[in-house]
């Protein structure tokens, strides 16, 4: 309560009361020779802010290389090594059907139960997962540990604040709260710098203060404020700091975990291509996740790239026992998450939250692991005191008494003052002032956030996209560094091999037999050998992939800026995301772009993400792959989707189309060079049969249509000509009929949309003013299409050029069949070109 004296247990926890009684003791002697180090108790210490980011004291204090006395340490398996089999909680049929019949919380018989464990107990389970000894953790100053507590109640006063404006109307939308978390923004605080990246989720608020965040821009940011940390364009949802590296706050549930993946790698290439510059370098990624996210499937697809690279990564899982309201057990079977890992060699650890200074010395334990040896999961046991959100609140099927009983005997906050002052370590006047102290900068954080003013209409549109699509990417300078580092880490014999390949590249476009996969691959290699951010994700890259495009990129940059990948779009869509974030240039090649399904939420997350971070961070991304739905196809209904018009909706994704080498060639390096999102489709049925020469060197627009054909004079002014929009294989299509639509008396003015999005309308337009027909030979379906999007802008913008409206030749909205005879009654091709022309000029 608020004179400090312990609440009094519920009748119906006995075994937690002796419990506690233990743990109080415990600390108590095991707390207070180190924390009596550095202060006495008779006097308040100075203490900072403990939203100040961490300062060269906190550097000095991190983990340095492991010595060979720490080494010689090593007595428990080894990481790469598989340990036990999980160990899974099931609840029996019975248990199952009458919890779901009283739908009541039975926190004392078997659901939520409290997890307390002392200080020896989690050191010999570290040993064991880590093979590391975890004694040097056992003590932690005074000072550290009123630092912590100074977190946790800034965490605390800082979400009570949160609530209170949310009520009242200056927080909107949604809002999800830590309260009784708060260990962990203390362990944070405790064990991260402003250069660890850290990406958190939807319940992020606490997670930014502890990274250093300013309080009063965090509040700004949820008071939908231009003061804010994105300037209001985030929200509560979507926290981000470029200066401490705080990368989010995701709404996507789990998506997070790709995107910090990501990121760990983009600390192993930057000491790659910085070796010396970075040759002492102990930077880590700490990615958040609670219990329940911790099931999808995008945990053991990170997990497993972690092991594989040993990337410097902790999975840190708040496991508060519910996933949104329901109760996690329920819907899984295995919640001790921290396991997970044996199956791939990962280490983990599960700490009870309530207890601050054991989640602090663990936390320093495995963050130490992490700087030092590669990937873990922490599992931090805690009890979530509010409801989902205020939106979401009290109606969690039976959850008032869990709340209840949370609040009353498993508060970290109020155990950590008992054991304070009991143990010595803080007098409750040391305590009085660190709270007075936090109390002062949220008062000072929401009278900011009142002051700041509204960001300004026009941001919106000033945010689409990072650069301006009339970019001039001939103009961009390279790296001037590229040189230097490709000698040294590119072996002379990779880089002979590549140069020769690259020539026989040159030597065919000269030629005029370069192939669009041929093009691409050009493309790629010279990017990648101009600037070294530049790094590449496929499946059977090795090999290749289906059509060249990656060829020779793993066998001259290696693994790290060549990944050969599991097959799911989505992971390594994800970890390009994070890479990007983090000064790369990630290139993502799909082989077939409907594969990109998989991938749909982070290819949103990417268009998404430089207007949401509030211009804050690029998000250079390249997703390419060959696409479309040709006549006569022969691929299926899974295969013949039209995923350039499923991303259309997308905001902030420039989407390109190229229907030869040329185009391909040109657009590819335009789009690697620019710093934000991009998707380019190729024509599947011609990535091998469209043959050309390119423009060498030359980077095309990513916002021009081309025309491809000129409609004559004669037909022209006879008023017989019409202009025909089309992409991919309607090209193909709408040239190869150009001869039968002649010699009918009429004539095409054949424009290639090769700017889906932003769309050329100048081009349209100039064609419009001399034709004043137009027809629309369209990839995708009717509902929802590409030429739906085309249409309508013609008719709004351009609708005094039209003699008549628009003609769409658009695919159905029936699957496509593999049998030709049927699948011609829903792909349109040259021949509906020939009668469209006709229809119109008559």
């Amino acid at each position: 309560d608020r004179s400090g004296r312990r609440p009094r247990q519920t009748p119906l926890d006995p075994t937690f009361t002796a419990a506690r009684m233990f743990l109080r003791s415990f600390l108590a002697a095991a707390a207070v020779g180190g924390a009596l180090m550095s202060a006495s108790t008779d006097a308040a210490p100075a203490l900072r802010p403990a939203f100040v980011a961490p300062t060269a004291a906190l550097h000095n204090k991190l983990p340095k290389a492991p010595s060979a006395g720490r080494r010689g340490a090593l007595v428990g398996p080894k990481m790469q090594e598989v340990s036990d089999p999980v160990n899974s909680a099931l609840l029996s049929r019975d248990e199952a059907m009458d919890r779901s019949k009283n739908n009541k919380y039975e926190w004392e018989w078997g659901n939520r139960q409290a997890y307390t464990t002392d200080w020896a107990t989690i050191k010999d389970e570290f040993v064991k997962s880590f093979g590391v000894s975890a004694d040097q953790w056992d003590m932690i100053s005074k000072e550290d540990l009123l630092k912590g507590y100074g977190m946790m109640q800034l965490s605390r006063l800082f979400e009570n604040a949160c609530n209170q404006a949310y009520m009242q109307g200056h927080i909107r939308g949604f809002m999800h709260l830590d309260n009784g978390q708060e260990a962990i923004p203390a362990m944070i605080f405790d064990t991260q710098t402003k250069d660890d990246k850290k990406h958190s989720y939807y319940r992020e608020h606490t997670h930014a203060l502890a990274s250093g965040i300013d309080p009063g821009r965090i509040m700004a940011e949820l008071w939908m404020k231009e003061g804010g940390t994105c300037k209001g364009t985030g929200g509560s949802m979507h926290i981000y700091d470029v200066d401490t590296n705080f990368q989010g706050g995701w709404a996507l549930v789990s998506e997070q975990l790709a995107y910090a993946t990501g990121a760990a790698r983009s600390i192993l290439m930057d000491r790659l291509n910085y070796p010396e510059q970075y040759k002492d370098d102990k930077r880590m990624t700490v990615v958040f996740i609670g219990e329940g996210g911790a099931q999808n499937g995008r945990m053991a697809e990170c997990l497993n790239a972690a092991a594989k690279e040993k990337l410097p990564i902790l999975f840190l899982v708040i496991d508060n026992g519910r996933a949104i309201n329901t109760f996690t057990p329920d819907v899984a079977t295995n919640n001790d998450i921290y396991k997970l890992g044996k199956h791939y060699g990962v280490p983990g650890l599960k700490v009870d939250g309530t207890n601050t200074v054991d989640t602090m010395r663990a936390g320093r334990a495995v963050t130490d692991y992490v700087r030092n040896e590669g990937p873990a999961i922490m599992q931090v046991h805690t009890f979530r005191f509010n409801g989902h959100s205020p939106a979401d609140p009290e109606h969690e099927r039976g959850r008032k008494d869990e709340k209840k009983w949370a609040r009353a005997s498993a508060d970290p906050i109020v155990n950590f003052e008992q054991v304070a002052v009991e143990s010595g370590i803080a007098t409750q006047e040391e305590l009085d002032a660190v709270k007075k102290e936090q109390q002062a900068a949220v008062k000072a954080a929401v009278k900011f956030a009142g002051d700041s003013p509204f960001p300004p209409a026009s941001l919106a549109a000033e945010l689409e996209f990072p650069d301006r699509p009339e970019t001039d990417y001939n103009a961009r300078a390279a790296p001037g560094d590229a040189d230097e580092i490709n000698a040294r880490t590119i072996p002379a014999d990779r880089m002979e091999a590549v140069q020769a390949h690259i020539e026989q590249l040159r030597a065919k476009a000269e030629a005029e037999a370069l192939t669009i996969g041929d093009a691409v691959n050009l493309a790629i290699l010279e990017e990648m050998l101009r600037d070294p951010s530049t790094c590449i994700h496929a499946e059977d890259l090795q090999a290749g992939s289906s059509y060249d495009i990656p060829k020779m990129t793993q066998q001259t940059f290696g693994r790290l800026r060549a990944s050969d990948e599991i097959i799911d779009e989505g992971h390594f869509i994800g970890k390009a995301l994070g890479e990007g974030m983090n000064g790369k240039r990630p290139i993502v090649e799909l082989m077939n772009t409907n594969f990109g399904i998989y991938g749909i939420a982070e290819i949103s997350s990417c268009g998404n993400t430089y207007a949401t971070t509030g211009g804050q961070f690029d998000m250079p991304l390249t997703i390419l792959g060959a696409g479309g739905t040709a006549p006569n196809q022969a691929l299926g209904a899974e295969h013949s989707q039209p995923f350039h018009a499923y991303i259309m909706g997308i905001p902030g994704l420039k989407i390109c189309t190229a229907s030869s080498p040329d185009a391909a060639y040109g657009l590819t390096k335009s789009m690697i060079r620019d710093n934000g999102p991009g998707c380019l489709i190729m024509p599947v049925k011609m990535m091998k049969e469209a043959k050309s020469g390119i423009k060498l060197g030359q980077c095309d627009r990513l916002d021009k249509c081309v025309v491809l054909h000129e409609a004559g004079a004669d037909a022209i002014k006879a008023r017989k000509a019409v202009t025909v929009l089309t992409y991919l294989h309607g090209c193909k299509e709408a040239m190869t009929v150009i001869p039968e639509i002649q010699a009918a008396g009429f004539d095409t003015e054949v424009i290639e949309l090769r700017s889906l999005k932003p769309l050329d309308l100048d081009t349209i337009r100039k064609s419009l003013e001399k034709t004043n027909k137009c027809i629309l030979l369209d990839e995708s379906t009717r509902s929802g299409g590409v030429g739906a999007t085309v249409s309508a802008l013609i008719h709004e913008e351009l609708f005094d050029l039209l003699d008549a409206p628009v003609k769409r030749l658009s695919m159905t909205d029936a699957p496509v069949p593999y049998a030709s005879s049927m699948e011609v009654a829903v792909v349109k091709r040259g021949s509906d070109v020939v009668d469209a022309v006709a229809e119109l000029c008559k």
